[in-house]
């Protein structure tokens, strides 16, 4: 038996396995302060409406669904949220680190996919235990008034653990966006734009066809599906999360499909 030497061990050692993309990727997100900083706002901003709504309500938004009126704050962080997952794509290459990456990893693609599922697997984490704490803190306030619920009414699971998917799956969009235009400053704008902007501008298109096509824009498909009970005229709730996922997956595709035909 022959010992073995360096030169034998160096291939193994440092070859590029699935775990070591993703671990190089948990540890770059956590290593940015604007991941803890953002985090902390987007939940922070969450928690914080949550509960004035809890302590101001008097009757006057009855006809709002519950968790939609408790977890108002959503709508803010998930513009916060959208921009952390530009910043974690198009980031790296506004600094340009996104050679180093891809230079360790010459196949491309495990690159991004870790990005997404790191991104991911934190942003939904957090997001579930945010919308739970503050719609069991804001129950507290609402005891004994007409949004007075519990997860066991039905509905309240299932559209709290939406809106934890939705915040999720339109950073996931906002991820891939900045994937596919390398800018985060145009990202930011497509995503506003697109997402935000443009749904509203289309609804008011006096047709028919309109009104069906505006169900399954991501806007429309996350009021449903953070909603306790069927909204009118809206998707349902699997067709939303449905819409929601195909959403992301074209957009972290497209700019999978690119990386392999691009130049850095």
């Amino acid at each position: 038996m022959t010992a073995a030497t360096p030169t034998a061990l160096a291939p193994t050692a440092y070859r590029v396995t699935p775990a070591r993309v993703m671990r190089s990727e948990w540890h770059k997100f956590w290593s940015l302060r604007s991941s803890w900083i953002t985090l902390f706002s987007a939940y922070a901003v969450i928690l914080a409406v949550g509960i004035t709504m809890g302590t101001t309500y008097d009757g006057d938004d009855s006809e709002i669904d519950t968790v939609t009126l408790i977890l108002l704050g959503t709508q803010l962080a998930q513009i916060a949220l959208a921009v952390l997952g530009i910043l974690v794509t198009a980031g790296e290459y506004s600094t340009g680190m996104i050679r180093a990456s891809l230079t360790a990893v010459p196949q491309r693609l495990p690159v991004l996919w870790s990005k997404a599922a790191v991104f991911a697997g934190i942003v939904f984490s957090l997001s579930l235990a945010t919308v739970l704490a503050t719609f069991l803190t804001a129950q507290v306030f609402l005891e004994g008034t007409d949004k007075a619920a519990s997860l066991s009414d039905p509905g309240i699971a299932r559209a709290l653990l939406g809106s934890a998917a939705a915040i999720t799956l339109l950073g996931m969009t906002a991820l891939g966006l900045g994937a596919l235009l390398r800018s985060v400053p145009g990202a930011i704008g497509a995503y506003i734009g697109g997402v935000l902007i443009v749904p509203e501008i289309v609804g008011m298109l006096p047709y028919d066809v309109v009104d069906t096509a505006m169900k399954y824009f991501p806007s429309k498909a996350v009021e449903a599906l953070g909603a306790s009970q069927q909204l009118p005229g809206a998707a349902s709730p699997g067709a939303a999360l449905l819409v929601l996922a195909l959403w992301a997956a074209a957009s972290v595709g497209g700019a999978g499909l690119l990386l392999k035909r691009r130049d850095v």
